[in-house]
């Protein structure tokens, strides 16, 4: 009888061995064909699609803040918000001192009424005119009608007196008060001459009156609006922040004391390279997310791409020909809008960091048509 050491390998053993390598080659080889597959599969989305998505992580979350300032100069009275308190438009955030605009409202009041008081003095004046230089008139064609009258008395004697009928001394009567009646007639168009003058004096003093009362009138809508802005409301819908205003405090005309912060009206800034933004377009979709909470994603689009890079509009603008120019790839601002529930909105608050992938498929077609264009402008 024959026996084998424990070493030496059985007959069954190598052919389990076999079969396991042949198990683990073609599980190999079947891993390498779908790993392969996956690759092209892969590829080709990214040829499709992939390549059309654009990426960045320079993007936060903006709202346009409002500044709320003084117009006017005076002590704080009344202060009824706090920093990070939502309010509402209309709601009412600081009072100046009325006090001094109370009684601007006043002196201007008294002004205007005083104006008035002078306008129906004129119109007095004016009836007072009109009435004398109708009495002027009613003399003046007194005087003439007595001017006639002797003249034709003094012509009619003159032939009488002459042929002997009449005595002399009536036609020196009647050539008297003749003369008489030509100098009333001259007195009563001085007379009406100079009534006609009062009458334009009080008109015109009247149109003064009517200058007078819309400059009292305007001076007292100015102070009865000076009243109203020592009451500060809000704006906008949003939340207190960055509060400095205190009662007692003497505020000047345009000093900041607060901001509000519509956070209902946030947006996305995202910052792209250059060389992403040429088939970015408004209206395509925007995928968001929030360092602030992971594993969410929001969605948004495209509103707007700012005509130029940042570099552009900031306050020192690069000045780029002066010999040693290092090319530096540029930023240009995209805004978008994103679509959040009230829920997400109460973190979303401006300047967290986000990550922004837009999708600009939809307009892949663009480059070939910039070409043909190109190409059909070519001389």
């Amino acid at each position: 009888m024959t026996t084998h050491s424990d070493n030496t390998p059985t007959p069954d053993t190598e052919t389990g061995k076999g079969t396991r390598k042949r198990l683990l080659g073609r599980a190999a080889i079947v891993a390498a064909l779908i790993g392969g597959a996956y690759g092209i599969y892969a590829y080709v989305g990214y040829l499709d699609h992939g390549q059309y998505v654009q990426s960045t992580d320079d993007a936060y979350v903006k709202a346009d803040g409002i500044t709320v300032s003084s117009k006017l100069a005076g002590y704080v009275r009344t202060v009824t918000v706090a920093d990070n308190q939502p309010v509402r438009a209309g709601d009412l955030l600081v009072e100046v001192d009325p006090t001094d605009y109370r009684i601007r409202v006043t002196q201007a009041a008294a002004q205007e009424n005083l104006a008035r008081a002078g306008e129906a003095l004129n119109r007095a004046g004016i009836t007072e005119a009109e009435a004398g230089v109708a009495q002027a008139s009613a003399a003046l064609t007194t005087a003439q009608r007595d001017l006639a009258f002797y003249t034709a008395e003094v012509a009619r004697y003159r032939p009488l007196v002459a042929a002997g009928s009449e005595p002399r001394q009536t036609l020196d009567q009647l050539a008297s008060n003749r003369d008489k009646a030509a100098a009333s007639v001259s007195s009563q168009q001085a007379s009406l001459a100079a009534a006609h003058g009062k009458l334009d004096a009080a008109r015109a003093q009247l149109g003064q009156s009517g200058a007078q009362i819309e400059a009292a009138r305007a001076q007292a809508d100015a102070a009865r609006t000076d009243l109203a802005t020592t009451r500060l409301v809000a704006p906008v819908a949003g939340t207190v922040a960055s509060s400095s205003v205190r009662i007692g405090q003497f505020v000047q005309p345009g000093q900041r004391l607060l901001t509000i912060v519509p956070v209902q009206a946030i947006y996305v800034e995202a910052n792209f390279k250059e060389t992403q933004i040429g088939l970015m377009r408004p209206g395509q979709p925007a995928t968001i997310e929030v360092d602030a909470l992971p594993g969410v994603a929001f969605h948004g689009k495209v509103e707007s791409v700012t005509p130029g890079t940042g570099a552009t509009f900031s306050l020192i603008p690069p000045q780029n020909a002066t010999g040693n120019f290092t090319k530096i790839v540029q930023r240009v601002p995209v805004r978008i809008r994103i679509d959040a529930g009230p829920e997400a909105r109460r973190v979303l608050v401006p300047g967290l960091s986000l990550r922004v992938d837009v999708d600009t498929v939809d307009a892949k077609g663009a480059i070939h048509q910039i070409r043909n264009e190109e190409s059909k402008a070519k001389p």
